[in-house]
């Protein structure tokens, strides 16, 4: 698992780097598709990491909310703090983590139950997601995409 989330962070650490070559005005632009911009894209990720994470480690689950935050380097300081404790929670993880279980229910009421394996996979592939995203946005302005091409890439 600590594989493809050091995949994941280090495809997130190139976005970053592909930013910093756009305004803060173009990166807060709403767009169609994803959760409205390229910033909120990427904080969107970052704070479903921690969501889900505190969960299994049964934190309060605080997420900063997103109208505080309006710049880069803001989302990119966030990033780093969560990512620094989904390390830790990682680092500790055992194969009998898998079979965990969280157990959940929402506003409405409704109960759910994931082993602690569905929710990481859900970390990743929530993110692998919304990368394609910013990948459409890129080509639109004319600029090319950050590679998420796994094979090629040295994280492990």
């Amino acid at each position: 698992m600590l594989d493809l989330f050091l995949y994941n962070w280090q495809v997130r650490d190139d976005w970053f780097k592909w930013c910093e070559a756009l305004s803060e005005e173009e990166l807060r632009k709403e767009r169609i598709g994803g959760v409205g911009s390229i910033l909120k894209n990427l904080y969107h990720v970052i704070d479903c990491e921690r969501l889900w994470v505190h969960h299994m480690q049964n934190k309060p689950v605080i997420s900063t909310d997103f109208s505080s935050i309006s710049r880069l380097d803001e989302v990119m300081a966030y990033a780093k703090e969560t990512r620094a404790n989904t390390e830790d929670f990682l680092k500790h993880w055992t194969s009998e983590d898998e079979e965990k279980r969280l157990e959940l229910t929402n506003k409405k009421g409704v109960s759910y139950s994931f082993t602690y394996k569905k929710v990481l996979l859900h970390i990743i592939t929530h993110e692998v997601h919304h990368i394609g995203q910013l990948s459409i946005w890129s080509r639109e302005l004319d600029m090319k995409p950050i590679s998420t091409d796994l094979i090629f890439r040295d994280f492990m």
